[in-house]
């Protein structure tokens, strides 16, 4: 039997069952599923379909070696989700498949072209290495007709199989952030002081926190490098997993605080970022601990170069200069 959609006057539909989500739009009010897939009809409903501009409804018969868009939609959503990933019920031929964690996307761009090739799929995810909050969205997978045929969706489920043999992993999941304890070193001759209250150091917290982890300790010091390079060591005997540096980061000639960083022993990846705002950061290591400068944009602008590497380092990754260098593509960020 080939697929067949049997159209049905409103007044006539009672007792039968929606072929497909019904969708009610109030401007500026609502949007959402009013009827369910497989609703059966009321005497009640016959006036709110009407409202919503039904005076027919359909019937679906499912042929061979066809499926129903929300079937499909929950076929390619098992087949892509892995590690940290959950989702829930399709609505209206989509599913979205969300992080369970607090991670890093784990995507595949020529996966993802891949899917979308196949016609009638729509896949639709975050870019790779999004920092994403338990519920955040990390991709949609969607089934565009009402009906599709079952072929398109098994060669989907046949992409993302070939993709776990070969990488070990589904094709989307979500890599867990470790909880670590930084050190913050602020410094700069006025906060030192107490002439100015130090900004620097509730911003960088939140930014950790939201994230599992914590600024353990935080110290002051003035624009003189050697006490900068000892505030360092300090941290660094201390055992914390992170030292942040703030303050001092510009090309002014008073600005210690990259020289300091240096002469505490740092191997430096980069002093300087191809992102805007951002760009006057410094990345290093001392043994296996990163070490990072932050310029003063962390304290104002919401979202900078700091904010693209910290899921990367809590993630356990280890930044070199070749991923710095590719932070410009995409990386003006000012209005």
């Amino acid at each position: 039997m080939k697929t067949r959609l049997r159209e049905v006057p409103v007044e006539e539909a009672v007792g039968l069952a929606l072929a497909h989500d019904l969708t009610q739009i109030i401007p500026g009010e609502f949007k959402g599923r009013l009827f369910k897939k497989g609703h059966v009809v009321t005497e009640e409903d016959i006036p709110k379909l009407l409202d919503i501009g039904k005076a027919h409804i359909y019937v679906l018969e499912i042929g061979e070696g066809d499926l129903h868009e929300d079937d499909a939609a929950l076929r390619l959503a098992r087949a892509f989700a892995g590690e940290g990933i959950v989702f829930g019920e399709p609505a209206e031929g989509k599913v979205t498949l969300k992080a369970e964690r607090a991670g890093l996307a784990v995507v595949d761009e020529a996966f993802v072209r891949a899917v979308n090739r196949i016609g009638d799929i729509a896949l639709a995810t975050v870019r790779r290495d999004t920092a994403l909050k338990p519920g955040s969205a990390i991709a949609a997978a969607r089934a565009i007709p009402l009906v599709i045929a079952e072929r398109k969706i098994a060669e989907a489920e046949a992409l993302a199989a070939e993709w776990r043999d070969r990488h070990g992993r589904a094709p989307l999941s979500v890599r867990p952030l470790r909880s670590v304890r930084a050190g913050l070193l602020v410094t700069g001759g006025e906060v030192y002081s107490g002439r100015i209250r130090d900004r620097f150091g509730p911003v960088v917290r939140a930014k950790l926190e939201a994230l599992g982890s914590e600024v353990a300790e935080q110290r002051l010091a003035p624009d003189d490098r050697q006490q900068i390079v000892k505030e360092i060591h300090y941290l660094l005997e201390r055992g914390y997993d992170m030292i942040l540096v703030t303050g001092g980061m510009s090309v002014d000639p008073d600005d210690r605080t990259p020289g300091a960083i240096r002469e505490a022993g740092a191997d430096i990846v980069s002093y300087g970022t191809p992102m805007l705002p951002g760009s006057m950061l410094l990345v290093g290591y001392l043994g296996d601990v990163p070490i990072l400068g932050l310029p003063g944009c962390v304290m104002h602008d919401p979202y900078t170069s700091f904010d693209v590497l910290l899921p990367r380092i809590l993630a356990g990754d280890r930044i070199t200069r070749e991923e710095i260098a590719g932070m410009g593509y995409g990386g003006l960020h000012h209005g």
